[in-house]
């Protein structure tokens, strides 16, 4: 069974968005498939790709074929380059460990190109909506998703009661009223009460 990396669009009309994955060649483009490797959106500047490098790295040492577009990607990624620095190792030119710092090396000056470039490609897009409205639109960094806490026994993890009283008070606050009608409503109540 021969098996080929290769893109499988998702997507609406004229928005594709691409999942990197190894397959049967006899499957269909939008099949099964064996593994997700990752995915590739070609609608953002530049083109967003997560992937899995060593899961694609072991299935090209394992004989699968890449398509074309595939092939540039995994060369962009450096896929293939890892590939050139382990066919080294095997023959004895360099330790595993000159291997590794050389990929980790090549990936960080990749990287930063890469973030150059989206920076760029950021302040291109400010600088085109201050000359269209004449005002640089805010751009909101997002928040870091917070901490998962350590799951706590259930007695602990109740939430807090707050009186009825305070609570009403509260409503009424958020409401624009204050307490103090509702408490001087009361003693007037009382004073009824007592004079029958």
């Amino acid at each position: 069974m021969p098996v080929r990396i290769r893109l499988q669009r998702h997507g609406r009309r004229k928005r594709p968005f691409y999942h990197i994955v190894a397959a049967d060649v006899r499957s269909p483009r939008d099949g099964k498939f064996i593994e997700k490797l990752g995915t590739y959106n070609p609608m953002t500047v530049p083109a967003t790709i997560e992937l899995d490098r060593m899961a694609a790295y072991k299935w090209i040492e394992k004989g699968a074929q890449p398509s074309d577009t595939v092939r540039a990607i995994l060369r962009f990624k450096g896929v293939m380059y890892f590939k050139h620095l382990m066919r080294g190792v095997n023959k004895g030119a360099l330790t595993p460990d000159e291997a590794n710092q050389k990929f980790q090396e090549w990936i960080e000056a990749k990287e930063g190109k890469i973030a150059v470039r989206r920076d760029a490609e950021t302040k291109r897009q400010l600088d085109f909506h201050a000359a269209l409205s004449g005002k640089v639109p805010v751009v909101k960094e997002p928040e870091p998703a917070p901490a998962p806490a350590a799951e706590a026994p259930a007695e602990e993890a109740a939430p807090e009661v707050t009186p009825t009283s305070e609570l009403d008070a509260a409503i009424a606050e958020a409401a624009g009223e204050t307490a103090a009608p509702a408490a001087e409503e009361a003693p007037a109540a009382e004073e009824k009460t007592e004079e029958a």
